[in-house]
């Protein structure tokens, strides 16, 4: 049964894989680079269960981690085309 359900993210992740080559924007690019990795954490968790391994589960957190810093990043660059905001940028909030 749970196989089954490495299987289906196997299958899921090759889905997102298509999306990530064939997305119409590149918003729809990293939004299915997002759900790779959301994935590959889920399917960390599966193997580590089907295996025995429970070191697996620490694994995926801190790949979940990673994924969710990369994806701001990249979203980040793809707005500002930096990763650095100039000052003149920021909106100035007034004195405090």
């Amino acid at each position: 049964m749970i196989g089954a359900a490495a299987l289906a993210l196997v299958v899921a992740i090759s889905l997102m894989l298509i999306r990530t080559l064939k997305g119409p924007s590149l918003y729809d690019r990293v939004l299915a680079v997002n759900s790779i990795g959301t994935k590959i954490v889920l399917l960390l968790g599966v193997m580590g269960f089907l295996l025995g391994r429970p070191a697996f589960l620490d694994i995926s957190v801190l790949y979940a981690l990673i994924n969710f810093v990369a994806t701001i990043a990249i979203l980040k660059f793809f707005r500002y085309r930096s990763f650095q905001v100039s000052l003149s940028r920021r909106q100035s909030r007034g004195p405090k």
